[in-house]
């Protein structure tokens, strides 16, 4: 494979449609980049598939981003990234970047007390991919982990501020509350979008970190100590590229990239 040059794309990939919450984040804060999305969704949903198969897909689809030129990987998926980082990082020529690594150094960062809530879907939790990361960089921290299963079909219902996801995510941070934190980790690319309702209910009690905005500025930093950010001011091209249009991607997809969707390809891997 050639060298990666400033002008190549950044890929990014998730199970489905999640991802794109970390696209939105990326075109906020790099406006001037190229970007190539894959969501995997004829596979989707991930969380339920073993160990073996998840990392398979995984490598599958970094392979496909490798052979479009991409200068950086970011795994946008807290799935892929708890169980198939590290396999995808031996292979790759490129730097990989993953939300889970983004949001334990952010959590980490921000964190007064040492006490860091993860909230999440059952297999990300289950994972304790966050704890790991996050006790990797300071020892010290207490991590409670709660998982959050009915997030994800809410958020994709399209139900952002709802009374039932509000009483939803009432329950689900009743044994967050009683534990002594300061941040609260968003461990699923999903849960931007319920971030002003959870804002609204954490209060002054608790800060809220967002992986998406958490890697769009790790971009940022490797880009330019790697001398890759891209010195053209032309407007930059978005690819999506799907391994299956289910009726409802455009819609959920706009909602989670919060401007029009385009340019859709199908593939076959």
């Amino acid at each position: 494979m050639a060298r990666s040059l400033p002008s190549h794309p950044i890929g990014v990939f998730d199970s489905g449609v999640g991802g794109l919450t970390v696209v939105r984040a990326l075109m906020d804060r790099l406006p001037f980049e190229d970007i190539v999305y894959f969501g995997d969704t004829a596979r989707v949903p991930y969380g339920v598939k073993s160990v073996a198969t998840i990392q398979h897909f995984t490598q599958q689809i970094a392979d496909f981003l490798l052979q479009q030129d991409v200068k950086l990987l970011i795994i946008a998926c807290n799935t892929m990234a708890a169980v198939a980082a590290d396999v995808v990082r031996a292979k790759s020529p490129v730097p990989v970047l993953d939300v889970i690594e983004a949001g334990a150094k952010n959590a980490v960062a921000r964190t007064r007390s040492g006490g860091i809530g993860v909230i999440g879907t059952p297999t990300t939790i289950n994972s304790n991919a966050y704890a790991r990361a996050i006790h990797q960089l300071n020892p010290d921290n207490r991590v409670y982990s709660q998982a959050c299963p009915l997030f994800v079909p809410l958020v994709e219902e399209g139900w952002l501020d709802h009374a039932v996801t509000r009483l939803t995510a009432q329950e689900y941070l009743k044994p967050v509350f009683v534990e002594q934190i300061d941040t609260l980790v968003l461990g699923c690319t999903h849960y931007p979008l319920i971030k002003p309702l959870l804002l609204e209910l954490t209060g002054e009690r608790m800060q809220l970190v967002d992986s998406a905005l958490s890697i769009a500025d790790q971009t940022a930093e490797l880009l330019h100590a790697q001398g890759l950010a891209n010195t053209s001011r032309d407007m930059p091209d978005y690819r999506y590229v799907v391994t299956d249009v289910p009726v409802k991607f455009q819609t959920v997809g706009e909602r989670f990239l919060g401007r029009s969707l385009n340019h859709i390809e199908r593939v076959e891997l």
